[in-house]
């Protein structure tokens, strides 16, 4: 089997509302989900070792443990038998920092499930497919086909059709966000808004007024997010800014490339120590 290089794309909530928690003790969450011109890349190979390999490489590569998102997704696959003894060597190079709210480790377990699929080396049932997802991760499924999607509170998924073309400017500052620390915080639910996908995206403006409702308990834990936020509003055309997931991540939306590079000159000259840089929804 030849090397396959695959691109694993980030994904950005521009909205998240925690609307319960379920018996699972996991949030109850809907949320607009897209993905973005920023990607991991894997080089997967077949190999004739009695194990799978997987490294990681590049600048957001370290402090990854041999327990990950891939290694789990392998591990299950083998536990079901369904790569029939077949086993992979892959390398992984990190363009997605982690703990940043962009959905790097996830992306890249969904990536390698779906690139198994298209290749038929595995061949799954809708409701396998989402019980394997959903055991590495609870982000997993929504990389399977990345399109900006709209993820409903009973976990359904629906696919926006229309293309949502916005240019964005994402500034990290240099620490991470806990996925559970953030959601712990949590106490108070919103009510679910998604009922009706057309009243949600028949108007790019309303994607406008959207919110995450993980915020606020990030501004209390890292007040430096907020002021970020403050200063992002204040660029030129700005059309609002949204945190990604449980953070760190800012995202600053444009309309237009040139508003976000002028965005991306400002604010790097702001926060040059910050991971701070421009792409476009795909």
């Amino acid at each position: 089997m030849k090397t396959s290089i695959i691109k694993s794309y980030a994904k950005i909530n521009i909205s998240l509302n925690v609307v319960g928690k379920l018996q699972s003790n996991l949030h109850k969450i809907e949320s607009i989900v897209t993905f973005i011109n920023i990607y991991d890349l894997l080089s997967i190979k077949q190999t004739n070792l009695k194990k799978h390999k997987i490294s990681f490489r590049g600048k957001f590569s370290k402090k990854i443990g041999k327990k990950n998102t891939v290694s789990k997704l392998l591990k299950e696959l083998d536990r079901r038998n369904l790569l029939k003894n077949k086993k992979f060597n892959i390398v992984i190079s990190k363009n997605i920092p982690q703990k940043s709210g962009l959905g790097g480790g996830s992306m890249n377990a969904s990536s390698l499930l779906n690139f198994f699929l298209k290749k038929k080396i595995i061949n799954l049932k809708e409701k396998t497919l989402r019980n394997i997802a959903d055991s590495i991760g609870s982000d997993v499924m929504l990389g399977i086909k990345p399109k900006s999607i709209v993820l409903f509170s009973n976990k359904k998924l629906v696919q926006i059709k229309r293309k949502l073309n916005f240019h964005i400017l994402i500034v990290k500052p240099n620490f991470g966000c806990s996925t559970q620390e953030i959601y712990s915080g949590v106490k108070i639910f919103s009510k679910p808004q998604f009922n009706s996908l057309k009243k949600t995206i028949q108007n790019k403006k309303k994607l406008f007024i959207l919110k995450n409702d993980l915020e606020n308990v990030v501004y209390k834990r890292y007040p430096v997010l907020f002021r970020i936020k403050l200063f992002l509003l204040k660029l030129p055309n700005i059309k609002f800014v949204r945190m990604s997931g449980s953070g760190s991540s800012m995202v600053a939306y444009f309309d237009s490339k040139k508003a976000a590079d002028i965005g991306a000159k400002i604010s790097k000259k702001k926060f040059n120590s910050y991971w701070c840089i421009k792409s476009k929804t795909i």
